[in-house]
């Protein structure tokens, strides 16, 4: 078992100890990224659905053969214009290079990525800066401090009424008083300034997030500007095509109906002076070559309506493809974004409880060894007190012992006066009744 000595001896040096024992310190346990808390963009983009070609129409099935007279004409050789009709060209129009769109490709602008606020520890959040502060108020030759005062005067009181005024165990209980007053009152400073530190880095990460949060927004609202810009030129361009296109069809199907007309009004008026000769086998025969015209020219101009239908459909599959195309690429793109903005928002959590972790063991650390070095003073002054008090006890009590010795002396000697007259008087009486008895 340890003497009175050593425990002394080990209160004093935990008194004045200055760190905590490793077996003593709360260290705390990071927190860590493990495999699957951060998202991959696998299986989350799409893939752009691609449209066949249309099926085209084949224009020979819809060609009409020319009805024939059953009989040499009589009479009458009518002029056909059927070979001197060319045939009709469909337009044929090709996409401008403005009218196909180009994806934009967006990107993280340094300022939108948030960094984490740290700052280290001010020394007046601490109680020990504080307590330093408060002491330094205590001037020699000058009365003390008000928060000192009342503490110091109970002390003395109480020292004066055991007799211990001026004896150094009162100088001492009157240090501690001053110390055990300016703890709480440099405590509460030091949680004060630890508050407003806290403070001033929580509204630094706030501002921070909040600045990366409006770079970001305006970075996404930048990339869907260009994106619809290039999707507006690019239909613009797309309509200018189709419409010079129309345009030009319908340029070919008049100029060709115009000659077509021509060449019919020439053969009618030519033909005009022999229908006055024409049998009726003629007349017939002319209606057959007028109808093969007409048969010929509709089998012209269906075919040339086949193919505009033809090229139109093209266009458009074309067209919803490279739609298709873009929606996909803007999917993914923004699919990569939430994504990244994610796994940053998760990263930064970590860090943050991290961070607050390690505040905190700091924190417990403190407050363990001040209340190991606090225990430690009470215990040591507790020893003085006690044996102060034994002390004065063990005083009073042979005081106490020699006053009651004194006491019963005084009265063992009362008792034998009283004693030595009474047999006196005991031995005059008897005489008195012998002699007058």
């Amino acid at each position: 078992m340890a003497t009175e000595k050593q425990l002394k001896n080990k209160m004093l040096k935990q008194a004045d100890q200055k760190k905590l024992d490793k077996e003593l310190r709360f260290k705390p346990e990071k927190q860590k990224i493990t495999k699957g808390e951060v998202l991959k963009t696998n299986k989350k983009t799409i893939d752009a659905p691609q449209v066949d070609a249309p099926k085209e129409i084949d224009v020979d099935d819809f060609e009409q053969d020319t009805p024939t007279a059953t009989g040499p004409a009589e009479q009458y050789q009518a002029k056909t214009t059927f070979d001197e009709i060319g045939e009709a060209e469909a337009a044929q129009g090709k996409v401008s290079n403005q009218a196909l769109m180009q994806a934009e490709q967006g990107s993280v602008s340094p300022d939108s990525l948030a960094k984490a606020a740290t700052a280290d520890l001010d020394p007046r959040a601490t109680t020990q800066f504080q307590m330093g502060q408060l002491m330094a108020t205590i001037e020699d030759g000058k009365p003390l401090p008000a928060w000192a005062a009342p503490q110091v005067r109970a002390v003395s009181s109480l020292m004066a009424q055991r007799g211990l005024g001026s004896s150094s165990m009162a100088a001492a209980a009157m240090v501690q008083s001053v110390m055990e007053s300016g703890i709480p009152i440099a405590a509460n400073d030091a949680s004060k300034y630890a508050t407003i530190q806290l403070q001033n880095l929580n509204n630094e990460q706030q501002a921070a997030l909040q600045n990366a949060s409006v770079f970001a927004a305006m970075d996404m609202a930048n990339l869907n500007n260009r994106q619809q810009a290039a999707a507006n030129n690019a239909k613009a361009f797309l309509s200018m095509d189709l419409q010079n296109l129309s345009n030009e069809q319908q340029s070919n199907v008049i100029t060709f109906q115009s000659q077509t007309a021509s060449l019919m009004s020439d053969a009618a008026a030519e033909n005009a002076a022999n229908q006055f000769n024409a049998k009726s086998q003629n007349e017939v025969d002319m209606f057959f070559a007028e109808l093969g015209a007409t048969i010929t020219n509709a089998t012209l101009n269906r075919k040339a309506s086949l193919e505009q239908f033809n090229v139109s459909q093209k266009t458009a599959v074309d067209e919803f493809n490279a739609q298709m195309t873009t929606t996909r690429d803007q999917f993914n793109a923004n699919m990569r974004m939430q994504v990244d903005q994610s796994n940053v928002n998760w990263r930064r959590q970590v860090n943050t409880a991290n961070t607050a972790a390690k505040n905190e063991a700091n924190r417990q650390n403190i407050l363990n060894l001040l209340g190991i070095r606090q225990n430690a003073m009470n215990n040591i002054w507790q020893a003085y007190r006690d044996q102060a008090s034994w002390n004065m006890k063990a005083s009073e009590n042979a005081k106490d012992r020699a006053h009651n010795a004194a006491m019963q002396s005084a009265a063992i000697a009362a008792d034998k006066n009283m004693y030595d007259r009474k047999y006196d008087d005991y031995l005059k009486s008897t005489i008195i009744d012998n002699i007058f008895g």
